[in-house]
């Protein structure tokens, strides 16, 4: 369902009161949306008392606060009864943007879909501080990653020779458990809300 856009929020005051009139002059004797809620009347009236409130504040800036809280109350208001004549529109009008634009109203963009995360880059493989141990070091770089996947793979690797190693939480890992004087090769992937990376380019290095 397409929906309506009106951001009420970045609006000053004055720019609120010619947005509603704009609403009120597109709504008025249009044949897509009869009998609009709220009625027109009651907007005007609350656009109305918001000029009046706009205009006492400009004439004078006596009791300021007290004009300021009342000219704040109003614009309250008119959000409210815009919001309902959005609700009003985005109902009758469903996915036809057309009608919609009709309305006085803008429509909201489609949101983007997540995109999975780029591969690690520049993955290193050194000699950990026991035998058997190779660490692991990766450029992270990644927003939004909850984990990296580390494969790894015998001499020499293949399609079908790498198989999941460990998990890790940050962008270095402890290989431990391997062969002395054996070639090991290595790969990472990042892996995000959005799905899993490609693999990064492999790392290779003989276990200490």
């Amino acid at each position: 369902m397409a929906k309506v856009k009106i951001n009420l929020r970045s609006m000053s005051p004055l720019e609120l009161e010619a947005f509603g009139r704009q609403v009120v002059n597109a709504l008025d004797g249009n044949p897509d949306f009869p009998n609009p809620q709220p009625p027109l009347a009651t907007l005007t009236s609350g656009l109305d008392e918001l000029k009046t409130a706009n205009g006492d504040l400009q004439a004078s800036r006596q009791d300021q606060a007290t004009k300021l809280n009342i000219r704040d109350t109003k614009v309250d208001a008119i959000r409210a009864l815009l919001r309902q004549s959005a609700a009003f529109v985005e109902a009758v009008a469903g996915d036809n943007e057309k009608m919609i634009l009709s309305a006085g109203m803008g429509v909201r963009s489609a949101a983007s879909p997540s995109q999975p995360p780029s591969a690690p880059g520049n993955l290193t493989a050194t000699e950990g501080d026991h035998e058997g141990e190779i660490d692991l070091h990766w450029d992270s770089g990644k927003r939004g990653v909850t984990g990296y996947e580390i494969q790894r793979s015998p001499d020499p690797p293949t399609q079908t020779s790498w198989a999941h190693d460990s998990i890790s939480s940050k962008s270095s890992a402890t290989i431990s458990g391997l062969t002395s004087g054996t070639r090991y090769w290595f790969r990472v992937a990042a892996v995000t809300s959005a799905g899993k990376s490609g693999w990064s380019d492999p790392a290779t290095k003989i276990a200490p």
